[in-house]
C-alpha cells in the first residue's frame, strides 16, 4: 500500500506543472454541462432570459452569459426593491437552479441567476477559478447599471458561495452577501472525503480558498447550512462564518441536505434575512439565529 501512495503521489507531482492536472480539476469540480432538473424548467417558466456581453479582462476575448431575470411584484412598486445576483454551484445550469432561485424571489429579491462560461447557453469554455470569478463580476457590473439606486445582494450556493465570497471582497457596493452549503477551501473539502489524509494540497490548483477572501467582505454575510449536508460537511460552513470579521449570522438547518436546504430552511431564512438585513416580516421575528 505504501508503495503504491508513493508512485501515485509521484505522478501527480509530475503532472504538477502541466495543463492537463489544471485541465482535469477544472472539470471535476465545475463538471460544466447543459444538464438540468426537472423542477427546474418549471420554476424557470416566465422567467426573462438575459444576455451578458463583456470581455475578459485576462484574455480581452468575448464572453457572452446567458442569464434568468425575475421581477419580485414589488419591483416596478418600490424603487428601493432589493435586487440579488444568483450564483449556482456545479454540474446543473442555471435552469436547474431556478426553484431555489424562485424561492429567494419568494423572500423578497428580484433575482438574476447566471451560468458561468460551460454551462448551459454562455460561451462555451471549459471555467476556471479565475473565469467564474470574471463572470460573477459582469454580471455584477451589468446588474448594478441596469437597475441603479437599488440595494444589490449576492448569493451563492455551494461553490457558487466561494464565487459570491470573492465577488463581495472584491466589490464596495453590495448590502449584503448569503452562501448556502458553502465551504471554506477546496483542499478542506478534500480532506473530509475517505482518501482525503493523502497530501495532495499543495497539487490542487483550483483552490477556491474563500476562506482567506470572507475577512474582507465589508457587508453583513448570512452563512446558511443544512445539518444533514454529506457533500460539504456543516463544520466547513461553520468555520467560514468564524472566519467573517464584520457583521455576520449563522443558521444551521436541521434536516437539510446539500440540495434542499434553501426550502426546509425557508422559515429561517426569512427570519435571519429580518435580523440581519431589516428585511422585516413580523411573521418570523420570534424566530432565532445566531448572530454577532
Amino acid at each position: 500500500m505504501k508503495r503504491l501512495i508513493a508512485s501515485l503521489l509521484a505522478a501527480l507531482a509530475l503532472l504538477a506543472g502541466c495543463a492537463t492536472l489544471d485541465e482535469k480539476q477544472r472539470f471535476w469540480i465545475f463538471q460544466p454541462s447543459d444538464r438540468t432538473w426537472a423542477g427546474g424548467l418549471s420554476a424557470a417558466e416566465g422567467m426573462e432570459d438575459v444576455w451578458i456581453d463583456f470581455a475578459s479582462p485576462k484574455t480581452g476575448k468575448p464572453v457572452k452569459l446567458h442569464g434568468l431575470w425575475a421581477a419580485h411584484e414589488n419591483f416596478e412598486r418600490r424603487k428601493d426593491a432589493p435586487v440579488l445576483l444568483y450564483l449556482h454551484g456545479a454540474r446543473f445550469n442555471v435552469t436547474g437552479s431556478a426553484f431555489r432561485a424562485r424561492r429567494m424571489e419568494d423572500l423578497g429579491f428580484s433575482v438574476l441567476a447566471i451560468d458561468y462560461r460551460g454551462f448551459g447557453k454562455s460561451t462555451n469554455e471549459l471555467p476556471s477559478e479565475t473565469t467564474a470569478y470574471e463572470d460573477a463580476r459582469a454580471a455584477w457590473d451589468w446588474l448594478g447599471e441596469r437597475y441603479p439606486g437599488r440595494p444589490r445582494y449576492i448569493f451563492g450556493h455551494s461553490l457558487g458561495g466561494a464565487i459570491a465570497i470573492e465577488l463581495a471582497a472584491q466589490v464596495d457596493d453590495e448590502a449584503g452577501t448569503v452562501v448556502e452549503g458553502t465551504f471554506t477551501s477546496i483542499p478542506d473539502v478534500v480532506s473530509t472525503f475517505k482518501w482525503g489524509w493523502l497530501p495532495i494540497s499543495l497539487l490542487i490548483t483550483q483552490r477556491f480558498e474563500a476562506v482567506k477572501r470572507v475577512p474582507d467582505i465589508g457587508s453583513p454575510l448570512l452563512v446558511v447550512h443544512g445539518g444533514d449536508d454529506r457533500l460539504i460537511q456543516p463544520e466547513l460552513g461553520r468555520r467560514l462564518y468564524e472566519a467573517a470579521k464584520g457583521r455576520k449570522a449563522f443558521v444551521l438547518v436541521e434536516g437539510g441536505s446539500h440540495h434542499n436546504t434553501n426550502s426546509v430552511g425557508q422559515a429561517q431564512y426569512r427570519a435571519a434575512l429580518s435580523s440581519l438585513f431589516g428585511m422585516r416580516d413580523e411573521h418570523f421575528d420570534a424566530l432565532k439565529v445566531v448572530e454577532k
